[in-house]
């Protein structure tokens, strides 16, 4: 080969290494760029939700003299034991209470009006303070109340504006009212502590999560031990003891194709059995846990089983070199290597669970469920399908609870992932 033909060589392997790398920086620019766009669309996403919802976590209430007087209320009994206070009539010293701020509305009319500023919850509040402290009985206390979730809304816009918006529902009536409470101070932005310990309710600045969210853990508690056990046993059995044949393949096919249905084909399947065969209590976390085990459970087993056969063979040999028997080599040497990446898919299978809706429906998990459960036959619901309740609500305050909640949502699908990790690491740490 001359120095000619050497040299056209040289220039075509060039001109090869040229494009190679032209080719190469286009792919890693169009990488960049999907990650810059998907960076740009969830951080959006956040940020809106986060913009729509943090009106959830604050709620204007409203400061009030009120005056506990027994008379009034109804109540009677010498010691704390003989009052009666379910037939008490809270709504009464409600109303006096703020027909003192304005002696100068004497019409039935206005005093409808005026009342309809506060929650319809009121009551209840006052209810539960004065059974928490009886001994405050015929004595004047300040106590904060919720304003109606129209007056809410006002309030809020009316601090970043200055003005009642185009859309205000309040009568002319009650826009005064509304300015002398807030010009007086009558009206304060507080931290809404009622969004996580209440029930839901017809109401927008009543209604909670805390039904949901014990509704929730108590689902994805048990969702968990069931799950679990059964899912990396079945990976241990199919991994360790199971003979290679058609019986095995079947099984594993089978397995596969439940990983790929759609998750309200398992609410269908949980209908059908756990509540017309076994008849178990509808909307309760038990039923709701079952169906979510069946959904989980493909997931669980084959990341189990990844986590398994990534274990050097040479684990096993040296086991079974030193006498151990086969049990032995599985709990002692085996599962240990493998509990992290079992751990990983126990992890992706919860955080699917705790974001699903559809087979939740199927069971009654949709119903308007207003006290928090206490057992897991109660009747409840779960964060995903509270959302989809407040969703179909036409009120405006519900949309601000409806990104409220999502928002509580992530952040329990956060705090979760975060715990599950770190302790993955620290099992990783310990191999």
């Amino acid at each position: 080969m001359n120095k000619k033909q050497i040299k056209i060589k040289n220039e075509l392997i060039l001109n090869s290494l040229k494009k190679r790398h032209q080719k190469s920086f286009f792919l890693k620019s169009i990488g960049i760029f999907s990650i810059i766009i998907t960076t740009i669309f969830i951080t959006l996403l956040v940020f809106t939700i986060i913009m729509s919802g943090k009106g959830a976590f604050y709620k204007t209430f409203i400061t009030l003299d009120v005056n506990l007087n027994s008379e009034l209320l109804g109540i009677s009994g010498d010691n704390e034991k003989e009052l009666n206070f379910n037939d008490a009539n809270y709504n009464l010293l409600l109303k006096k209470s703020l027909y003192k701020i304005f002696p100068e509305i004497k019409n039935r009319k206005d005093k409808k009006l005026l009342f309809r500023m506060i929650s319809s919850n009121s009551e209840f509040l006052l209810k539960d303070y004065i059974q928490k402290h009886p001994q405050k009985l015929n004595q004047n206390v300040k106590l904060n109340f919720l304003v109606s979730d129209s007056v809410n809304l006002n309030y809020r816009y009316m601090i970043k504006n200055g003005s009642f918006p185009s859309w205000s529902t309040l009568t002319l009536e009650q826009k005064k009212i509304f300015t002398f409470l807030k010009n007086n101070n009558y009206l304060q932005e507080r931290f809404n502590f009622g969004f996580f310990l209440n029930g839901d309710s017809r109401n927008p600045e009543s209604a909670g999560l805390g039904g949901a969210i014990v509704g929730s853990f108590l689902t994805l508690a048990l969702t968990f031990v069931f799950s679990f056990p059964i899912g990396l046993l079945t990976a241990v059995y199919l991994e360790e003891y199971a003979k290679e044949g058609r019986i095995k393949d079947i099984i594993e096919t089978n397995i596969n194709n439940l990983a790929s249905v759609p998750s309200i084909i398992f609410g269908l399947l949980g209908l059908a059995i756990f509540l017309n065969v076994f008849h178990l209590p509808r909307s309760s976390p038990l039923v709701g846990a079952l169906v979510l085990t069946l959904m989980t459970l493909p997931t669980i087993i084959i990341s189990s089983r990844s986590a398994l056969q990534s274990v050097p063979h040479s684990y096993r040999e040296a086991a079974y070199g030193i006498g151990a028997s086969k049990i032995q080599v599985i709990l002692f040497h085996v599962l240990p290597q493998a509990f992290p990446g079992v751990f990983t898919g126990v992890i992706i299978g919860m955080a699917q669970a705790l974001g699903e809706t559809a087979p939740l429906l199927l069971i009654g998990m949709v119903a308007f469920v207003v006290e928090i459960p206490n057992s897991i036959m109660d009747v409840a619901t779960v964060l995903p399908v509270q959302i989809f309740l407040w969703s179909n609500n036409p009120e405006r305050g519900f949309t601000e609870n409806t990104a409220g909640a999502i928002i509580v949502l992530l952040m329990f699908l956060f705090i979760m992932n975060i715990a599950a990790i770190l302790l993955r690491n620290k099992m990783e740490q310990k191999k």
